[in-house]
């Protein structure tokens, strides 16, 4: 009976450990060529932790590991939402097609606490309209101050009212006081900002103000960690001094990066700052400044030593080197690693069998808009002209191998290469061990003839730095192409402003779950 008992309290324990949610759902007028994201707003790398396909009849279905218990932003053809997640969840989500996700149905676990926050977002988009926050800024400070305090308690009741309602657990409660006392913070910083640029750079606020300011921010450790609206109060309320910082340091410096300069900054301005904040809010300045496609590998170096010796905290540290790998890939020389991979006949295949001869890898899923319409044609100039000095290897990461044979056989039909498939689509092994989500589709890396990397991602076959790398691995000189034709359109499709966009998103899904009265304009 002992052993019984023992097991039973085991498994329960491990129910209630896990990180895996599960989600499916209905989406009616869905798009097969529509994908839903799930990023974790609280994190700092902004990169999807799934990438769900639509089928046919607009169901879906997927799992992933949630980080922690919190909000997570839920993107689809565009649009994004937030939506409260906790471990061990088993969730369904219904929606149409032409609103989801800013309009959803949630029924399972996660139904009490994100029918509390809908219910929140309604009231707040309602309230919004009520405040003329414009005129309320340019009151003198103690009728500002009330009206700030009425606008707290207005919707402080409105969540106590819906607490009793809904009966959400204490998280997501504590998750949206915090979350509106950031809102608050942000507006209490723009009226100081204001009064200063209206003529009077000396303005300074009174005891009474810096007291309800740091009232509102008695769980500034907890908001910190979980709220990015918050770091970014903390960020506007350190910029102006960082700028006379970095103008007094790093001026003429041509090579120093934002990234050192606020490191710095950090250490000698900012000494009573929690190591947790400057950990949050400096990772927050590297993957806005310094990480993306175009960073010289000096500055790659550079922002490596940064987060290895300057991140103290493992997860934030963790996820900085995934966004960085993400965006800059491999390092040159590094071995090209292997990955489950088959062909079309169920055998597998390995990158290996390509030593000997350079070869140019690329990764392409059928549901991306952009491969049939602008990729193909392109491809196909590439691939005549170079075949002779170099393979070509074609990984799908489609949902299913059939996908990928529907895919290979039409799309690919007439290339010259190997065409293979990676077991999982963007959940695959490959497709991780090589950084590839949905944004980076399709994707392009060189591996020089003894197997090891050539390149950095590429995403556009006409840059001219990836013509250089193709021409130096085979000794052909490839005609002058015109480095404005774009292989992917919309997005930006650099990688690194789709993660910056994701990244935004955080913010713009938050924003619009907790809209706040419009600011006055500063001059």
């Amino acid at each position: 009976m002992k052993k019984y008992l023992l097991l039973f309290i085991i498994a329960v324990f491990a129910m209630s450990c896990s990180k895996k949610v599960e989600v499916k759902g209905k989406i009616t007028g869905g798009s097969p060529l529509e994908r839903i994201e799930f990023i974790e707003a609280s994190g700092v790398a902004t990169l999807p932790l799934i990438n769900i396909g639509i089928n046919k009849d607009g169901t879906f279905t997927g799992s992933f590991d949630a980080p922690k218990s919190g909000m997570y932003v839920m993107s689809y053809a565009g649009k994004q939402n937030l939506i409260y997640l906790k471990g061990g969840q088993k969730l369904e989500i219904s929606g149409n097609g032409m609103t989801f996700p800013s309009e959803y149905v949630i029924t399972g676990d996660a139904k009490n606490n994100n029918d509390f926050f809908t219910a929140t977002q309604k009231y707040l988009s309602t309230y919004a309209q009520t405040v003329n926050m414009n005129e309320l800024i340019m009151k003198d400070e103690k009728t500002f101050l009330k009206g700030i305090e009425k606008v707290q308690a207005d919707i402080n009741k409105n969540i106590e009212e819906n607490v009793k309602k809904f009966n959400p657990d204490n998280e997501i409660v504590n998750w949206k006081k915090n979350d509106v006392s950031s809102t608050l913070l942000t507006i209490l910083n723009q009226y100081e900002l204001s009064h200063k640029q209206m003529g009077n750079p000396s303005f300074k606020v009174t005891k009474a103000f810096t007291d309800f300011e740091n009232k509102l921010q008695e769980n500034k450790d907890v908001m910190v960690k979980e709220n990015p609206y918050y770091r970014q109060y903390l960020l506007g309320k350190m910029s102006p001094d960082f700028q006379k910082y970095a103008q007094a340091n790093g001026a003429g410096k041509t090579d120093l990066t934002t990234s050192e300069l606020f490191t710095e900054y950090l250490k000698k301005n900012q000494k009573d700052l929690s190591q947790t904040a400057k950990d949050y809010l400096l990772a927050f300045v590297m993957a806005q400044s310094d990480i993306h496609p175009g960073s010289p590998d000096k500055t790659v170096e550079k922002i490596k030593k940064i987060i290895d010796t300057d991140i103290k905290d493992a997860g934030i540290k963790e996820d900085l080197k995934k966004i960085q790998f993400a965006i800059n890939g491999f390092k040159i020389g590094e071995l090209a690693p292997e990955g489950t991979l088959v062909k079309q006949d169920g055998k597998a295949y390995n990158l290996s069998e390509n030593k000997g001869k350079p070869y140019l890898l690329s990764f392409y899923a059928s549901w991306n808009p952009y491969i049939g319409e602008s990729t193909i044609p392109v491809l196909k100039e590439v691939v005549n002209f170079y075949k002779s000095k170099m393979n070509f290897v074609f990984v799908n990461v489609d949902d299913t191998k059939d996908q990928f044979v529907k895919t290979s056989n039409s799309l690919l039909k007439g290339i010259a290469g190997t065409q293979v498939y990676g077991e999982g689509g963007l959940n695959s092994d490959i497709a991780k061990k090589y950084g590839v989500y949905g944004f980076k589709l399709p994707c392009f890396i060189v591996v020089d003839k003894d197997g090891k990397i050539a390149s950095k991602p590429f995403f556009n076959l006409g840059d001219p730095e990836l013509v250089v790398v193709l021409d130096k691995q085979t000794g052909l000189s490839a005609p002058k192409v015109n480095p404005n034709v774009q292989l992917q359109q919309g997005m930006g499709m650099d990688p690194a402003v789709v993660a910056q966009q994701q990244a935004a998103q955080q913010q713009a899904a938050q924003q619009q779950a907790n809209p706040q009265p419009a600011p006055a304009p500063t001059k």
